[in-house]
């Protein structure tokens, strides 16, 4: 049974929204905690779920390649609409494999790309100009097709989060994806409660303005999935 709290905002009735934190490659977190969404939306059914993946689904864990796969083949999660959105670690990858920047692909296998590389079964000495032709094709699409933000009522789903003094609809996909400071430590009311990841705690944060729920599951921490209904939120974890 998830315990329920205060949200800083509230969903329309009948609306109710999962959202899950950073993977890094961590398949096995990341199928039991579908199964443990999949339960909830069976045991307390309502209108609409939505089903949203805050990136940085490859790098530094073991199945980045069979994470990518898990999401394609769509999980067994029987929501009503499934949301991916692009992290920094997607951003990285594509940038590496099958951009122009010559110093992106070291930049990459620093940050856990070679964990990346191994998943796909293409070792570290392998030219990064050969890299993306050992990818499949549709692994590279999925990657390219992920969404930056989606708004979802009183809530905006980012990677990373926001810029501070910037309107919503004029934020960069940079900033989206990989901002820190001064989105941590600010107390601005943006007009929507940010849901993003990006930065690992050992808990989620809840403050008035943002969620966060990245809670490194690489590092030995949890994989958290933030469940948001009406006014009320609670966590699900594996």
């Amino acid at each position: 049974m998830i315990e329920l709290s205060a949200a800083p905002a509230t969903l329309p009735p009948g609306q109710r929204v999962y959202a899950v934190g950073d993977i890094h490659g961590c398949l096995d977190r990341l199928a039991a905690l579908h199964e443990m969404i999949a339960e909830d939306i069976a045991e307390r059914p309502v209108a609409h779920t939505t089903l949203v993946h805050l990136g940085d689904y490859v790098d530094r864990g073991t199945d980045s390649a069979q994470v990518v796969d898990w999401l394609i083949n769509r999980p067994p999660v029987p929501a009503d609409e499934i949301v991916n959105l692009m992290g920094n670690h997607e951003h990285m990858m594509l940038s590496a494999v099958v951009g122009t920047e010559r110093e992106a692909p070291s930049q990459w296998l620093v940050n856990g790309g070679a964990d990346s590389l191994a998943s796909w079964g293409i070792a570290r000495t392998v030219p990064a100009a050969e890299w993306a032709a050992r990818i499949p094709l549709q692994h590279l699409m999925f990657l390219r097709d992920l969404e930056i933000s989606r708004r979802i009522g009183p809530y905006l789903f980012v990677h990373a989060g926001i810029r501070p003094g910037v309107p919503l609809d004029s934020q960069s996909r940079q900033d989206m994806m990989w901002i820190r400071e001064p989105f941590l430590s600010s107390a601005a009311d943006y007009g929507v409660v940010v849901v993003h990841g990006h930065t690992p705690k050992r808990e989620p944060v809840v403050a008035a303005n943002r969620i966060a729920i990245d809670t490194g599951a690489v590092l030995g921490g949890a994989l958290t999935c933030v469940v948001l209904q009406e006014d009320r939120l609670g966590f699900l974890t594996s």
